[in-house]
């Protein structure tokens, strides 16, 4: 057997440290576009799954932005029959063009999917370059530090073994597996911010103060997201502390640090129903003022119909074309 080439060894590397948990048996998807990044590590699925007895298929998301997107769906399902990853599904996720619609279509096809297959695990085709971009991305639109820990390795049924590989290496994989990758016009759309990001912000970063920006900002990504997890305990144990049945004491909340009453706010508010993806810095922070800057002020509103007042030093929380929220 002759030495494997360094890119794809890494790819299979990444496949297997991510996967180490799994019990034999499972089956595990990727999601492949035919790009470089999901057609590596599609590749690198199917030759490490059958040597770890877990079992490995894919699933090809079309979009349908192009009159040939069905045709080319078809040639990626094929290409990954020929990886030998089984079942391998196409599914549609119709989605407006815009990233964060389009990338909520998908995680829900791809969730669909894997109920539908039984996997127990998705894989994403993310790498550190994306996690860099990430992080610029939402620096730039004065993310906290929990947007700022960008994507993390593992999210519920989604896992990203290449996260800290560069993209390069995916190409270079793709080249080495006799691989033909597949261009998405949509990653030369700069409608698009994150392609403006990975075209001009990025590689300007990088001429100005050299080629470890990518790799710089991941790190930090991943030492504010040790940052949050310790936070986010903390945040748990104070709303203990601080809950009175469906309502929060406004006492025992002003007593706590800001960056914790803020999450035991943002966790109460999700938990009651409050769209995650909704709930913005802003919101939280109004109502962070009924407790901290109280001058009678009236209730403040939340997405989706939702609002927080204060009443009889507690803050609660309330639907307005329905019950009250349970805690």
């Amino acid at each position: 057997m002759g030495r494997v080439p360094p890119a794809l060894a890494a790819i299979r590397v990444g496949v297997r440290r991510g996967l180490a948990d799994l019990p034999e048996g499972s089956l595990v998807l990727v999601a492949c576009s035919g790009g470089a990044d999901s057609l590596a590590l599609a590749a690198g699925l199917a030759f490490v799954a059958p040597r770890h007895g877990w079992r490995a298929g894919a699933v090809v998301v079309d979009h349908g932005w192009t009159a040939g997107s069905a045709q080319h769906s078809a040639s990626v399902r094929e290409t990954c029959d020929g990886l030998g990853l089984a079942p391998v599904e196409g599914v549609t996720a119709h989605a407006p063009r815009r990233e964060g619609p389009a990338r909520d279509a998908r995680r829900q096809a791809l969730t669909e999917a894997a109920v539908r297959l039984g996997a127990v695990t998705v894989l994403l085709g993310h790498t550190l370059d994306d996690q860099a971009e990430t992080v610029l991305l939402r620096l730039a639109r004065g993310a906290g530090a929990r947007a700022l820990a960008g994507m993390a390795p593992w999210s519920g049924l989604f896992r990203r073994p290449l996260l800290g590989l560069p993209r390069s290496l995916t190409r270079d994989a793709c080249r080495e597996a006799g691989l033909s990758a597949w261009d998405d016009p949509a990653n030369a759309d700069p409608a698009f911010a994150r392609v403006r990001v990975r075209r001009d912000g990025l590689p300007a970063l990088v001429a100005a103060l050299g080629p470890g920006v990518p790799l710089g900002l991941a790190r930090s990504a991943d030492l504010l997201r040790l940052d949050n997890e310790a936070l986010d305990d903390l945040a748990a144990d104070a709303l203990r502390v601080a809950s009175a049945g469906p309502d929060l004491r406004v006492d025992r909340l002003a007593a706590l640090a800001t960056a914790i009453r803020l999450r035991v706010l943002r966790r109460v508010a999700i938990e009651a129903g409050v769209p995650a993806g909704a709930l913005a810095a802003g919101h939280l922070l109004a109502v962070d003022a009924l407790v901290t800057h109280w001058r009678g002020q009236g209730p403040v509103s939340l997405p989706d119909g939702w609002e927080a007042s204060r009443r009889d030093g507690k803050i609660r929380l309330v639907h307005r074309r329905g019950p009250l929220a349970p805690g």
